[in-house]
């Protein structure tokens, strides 16, 4: 079987590094082009000498007669970058975007959340928002796959199977999440400057953080209802991993027990999605440089109320391996090539 070529643009950020450290494992991907502005004419070892023994392709600008040469591109550019390149598709070609250019579904809630108008509207409905564990079946269909951001990964999974069979309340749902510094992207030391990013805790964003009407978007498409939530996202000092702490009211005679049978069987054939026996403690370091989602369903100290933790580490679930989930599905590779 030959080889399929691939196009990393945006390739020395956080999550471009670690998607390159997964691809090279990729038995069936040769990595043609490695795509960058400031970094051209740079070894990618230049940013992680992990790929110092890796014969690898060295940074140039991109340009549109790349897409000739290449079957899969994956863009981790800014916000708005991986519209412009999707104009240019070929027929042939596969765009997997860990932005947010395709998540919403609306171009007008784009323009409200991002604060720019969407360059390419009429490639929204060919695209798809794929959390793997919950699109598998209709993910082959599209040309353009966007994957989730790393907090709602870490907070569709736990609720997603929840929320469609109506065992918890479309309401009253608070979600505290932490996330290491790396999924505000290279740019966070400046950005921070004055925050004391290593020894401090920071709320972000709060009560209007973008990923807000990402969430609010597919807690709808699951429920068939309107579902309120509150999201608070934090920095935390650490370099990676995300945990999301979630509290949920129950809907009548329904239990703890009831929850975790629920998401057992609805991630039983999902290698990456670990549902922890009841009211087990979890944290980042559990997951962090794997592909994993870790769930734990704990009792509260109010009726009927439970609290569910998950983790993920957002550069690789909530990032790059969720990306290559999505390609291996697209082409009937192993599931789990290129994530163990």
């Amino acid at each position: 079987m030959p080889k399929l070529n691939v196009l990393v643009a945006g390739s020395t950020g956080y999550i471009g590094v670690q998607l390159i450290k997964l691809l090279v494992k990729h038995k069936h991907l040769n990595i043609k082009y490695l795509c960058g502005n400031s970094s051209v004419g740079k070894k990618i070892s230049y940013y992680d000498k992990f790929f110092k023994k890796k014969k690898l392709p060295k940074i140039t600008k991109f340009e549109k007669k790349f897409l000739n040469d290449v079957d899969v591109i994956f863009t981790a550019l800014p916000n708005g970058e991986a519209q412009l390149i999707s104009k240019n598709l070929g027929k042939n070609n596969v765009l997997i975007d860990l932005a947010a250019d395709f998540r919403l579904e609306n171009s007008l809630d784009y323009l409200r959340w991002y604060k720019k108008k969407h360059k390419a509207k009429e490639k929204i409905k060919k695209s798809i928002y794929s959390l793997p564990e919950i699109n598998k079946q209709d993910l082959k269909k599209y040309q353009i796959i966007s994957c989730p951001g790393c907090y709602p990964t870490s907070i569709l999974l736990p609720l997603i199977p929840l929320i469609k069979t109506k065992l918890i309340r479309p309401s009253n749902i608070i979600i505290d999440s932490k996330s290491g510094y790396s999924g505000a992207g290279r740019g966070v030391h400046k950005k921070y400057i004055n925050k004391n990013l290593y020894e401090s805790l920071s709320a972000y964003g709060i009560g209007f953080h973008r990923h807000n009407p990402e969430i609010k978007q597919y807690f709808t498409k699951y429920s068939k209802k309107n579902v309120s939530f509150i999201f608070t996202p934090h920095l935390s000092p650490m370099f990676r991993g995300i945990l999301s702490t979630i509290y949920v009211d129950c809907e009548k005679n329904v239990t703890q027990n009831k929850i975790i049978s629920k998401l057992k069987s609805f991630y039983k054939k999902d290698h990456f999605v670990k549902i922890l026996k009841k009211d087990q403690s979890i944290s980042t370091n559990d997951v962090i440089n794997t592909n994993n989602c870790m769930i734990s369903v704990c009792r509260s100290s109010v009726h009927n109320k439970l609290i569910i933790l998950s983790s993920i580490d957002n550069l690789i679930k909530g990032g790059a391996g969720q990306a290559i989930q999505n390609l291996n599905i697209k082409f009937n590779f192993p599931k789990k090539m290129a994530l163990i």
